[in-house]
């Protein structure tokens, strides 16, 4: 398990003194911890603290992350995990949890753990037993499963890439500017876990969707997303209201994979904080 970074024992050192329910936001691929830098200000003004975690060994910067991308390389979903976990016990108080795509996942993987008090999974990749598969979605994979070797690297996005995966919903001005702002490589192993969940029984891209102490659940999905399109999110939301506890489900209007980052991210943020609010 990789060590907790000087940053995020930091983060959870003032989380604990501040005595204020904890909100731990997760990313997922080609972005880094600072994507949720504006969120991470709505939450507190709302009352919350709140905590940004890295994957390990995500550099602090973009500018970091292009000069070394190979520290992405290699990461899976189980140690991603794992580490958020390690993170989540180190809290004095459960937190709640916001993930997008495989933060999405993540966030519902730890949920599944018990170890949050309400989760919010924004157009959540799949897991085990979710079964639709649109063309998009693979398309959008595409940059990292087209080639086996990647499985091994750490894999960057073309703007074009990034343009139909992530910033399908917005202008072309708007998507360089997102591109440019918060785009960088990312590991490839991930996809590759989530491409052959179904296959493998013993993958890491699974959820325990039944543990009845996964808490609240909020599933949101772009209706534009490429990336996880609303077949997928429902799938996912199919799968986990098997769970006695809430789960719920939200499609957002005209909104493709950028919704946490492009300029209606607001929005989101704000569904995601009135559902957090009633639970935690």
């Amino acid at each position: 398990m990789a060590e907790l970074t000087e940053h995020e024992t930091e983060q959870i050192e003032a989380a604990n003194a501040s005595g204020k329910t904890p909100i731990v936001f997760v990313h997922g691929l080609w972005l880094l911890p600072t994507s949720w830098d504006r969120w991470c200000g709505v939450f507190e003004e709302a009352g919350f603290t709140t905590l940004a975690p890295g994957w390990p060994d995500d550099p602090n910067t973009v500018e970091e992350a292009h000069q070394h991308p190979e520290v992405f390389a290699h990461k899976t979903v189980g140690q991603i995990a794992d580490h958020f976990e390690d993170v989540i016990r180190n809290l004095k108080k459960r937190p709640a949890l916001v993930g997008h795509s495989f933060g999405g996942l993540l966030a519902q993987i730890l949920a599944g753990r018990g170890v949050s008090d309400a989760t919010v999974a924004i157009d959540p990749a799949p897991f085990r037993g979710v079964l639709p598969l649109p063309i998009s979605a693979l398309k959008s994979a595409a940059p990292v499963l087209s080639n086996a070797a990647n499985r091994g690297r750490a894999v960057p996005l073309t703007f074009e890439q990034f343009r139909f995966g992530f910033a399908n919903a917005v202008s072309e001005d708007e998507a360089k500017q997102l591109y440019e702002t918060f785009a960088v490589p990312t590991s490839g192993v991930p996809l590759f876990q989530a491409a052959a969940a179904n296959l493998n029984p013993w993958t890491e891209a699974k959820v325990d969707t039944k543990n009845p102490d996964r808490g609240p659940l909020l599933i949101i999905d772009g209706e534009k997303d490429h990336t996880v399109p609303w077949a997928i999110a429902n799938g996912s939301f199919k799968r986990q209201r098997q769970n006695p506890a809430v789960t719920e489900i939200e499609k957002v209007p005209n909104r493709g994979h950028s919704l946490t980052i492009d300029d209606g991210w607001r929005e989101v943020a704000g569904r995601a904080l009135e559902f957090v609010k009633r639970f935690a």
